[in-house]
């Protein structure tokens, strides 16, 4: 697990949040806000989650490498 799949999963949970709120007290703007940050977590997450499977990838081919 790295930082990058960390921050977007926080970011992806605080904009569930913001958006219900923003549901919740009837303000399409907090409802906005909410969805864009839930987007840029997501993203932020996906990012992540395709270093990690470059850096596995790498570490079995070095693996299948050695002698």
């Amino acid at each position: 697990m790295n930082k990058d799949q960390i921050k977007g999963a926080a970011k992806e949970v605080a904009g569930k949040a913001q958006r219900a709120l923003g549901d919740a007290v009837d303000s399409p703007k907090h409802e906005a806000k909410g969805l864009a940050r839930e987007a840029e977590g997501k993203l932020q997450k996906n990012i992540g989650n395709a270093r990690e499977t470059v850096k596995d990838d790498a570490a079995r081919e070095r693996d299948l490498r050695k002698p």
